[in-house]
């Protein structure tokens, strides 16, 4: 199955409330799209945090192996695949090329078994430029942040601070 993935991230200051907001689209085989939107708010994290959790979330919910397409104006998330980022990352025990620790190593981890079952590349999207999904995305996020329910980033600490 194809399944096309839109996701964006918000915090209200960085550390501070923060939501995420994921669209997934697919074609069943009888031609119907089906579209589900998903979202979250937590009380204290980070913008990028929230752009992690947000493919984490879309991917965790796929009950089988899919080819993915995760749309998303993070370059955070998109570069870290597309440029390899992530494959140093792993190589030097989750360090940076400076020999810093990789912030978000657990969202990172996270999102790395999350794609295991699936083929899964990365689109870099232009935020706040009209395009539709990208859009939703952010409303969704925004209102998770803005409007709660507030869930506690169990995996958030002040280094990761972005």
């Amino acid at each position: 199955m194809n399944v096309t993935i839109f996701t964006d991230g918000a915090a209200r200051g960085n550390p501070g409330r923060g939501g995420y907001g994921a669209v997934l689209r697919y074609t069943a085989p009888s031609g119907k799209v089906h579209v589900l939107e998903l979202s979250r708010g937590y009380e204290r994290t980070t913008n990028n945090r929230m752009e992690l959790m947000a493919v984490i979330a879309a991917l965790e919910v796929l009950n089988r192996p899919c080819d993915v397409e995760v749309h998303s104006d993070s370059q955070y998330v998109v570069n870290a695949f597309n440029k390899h980022w992530i494959d140093g990352w792993k190589k030097r025990g989750w360090k940076t090329a400076a020999k810093k620790p990789v912030k978000n190593p657990d969202l990172w981890k996270r999102l790395l078994a999350a794609m295991e079952p699936h083929r899964v590349s990365f689109i870099w999207v232009k935020g706040h430029a009209g395009h539709t999904f990208n859009e939703r995305c952010d409303q969704l996020a925004t209102t998770a942040a803005d409007n709660g329910p507030l869930h506690t980033d169990e995996g958030f600490s002040d280094s990761d601070i972005d």
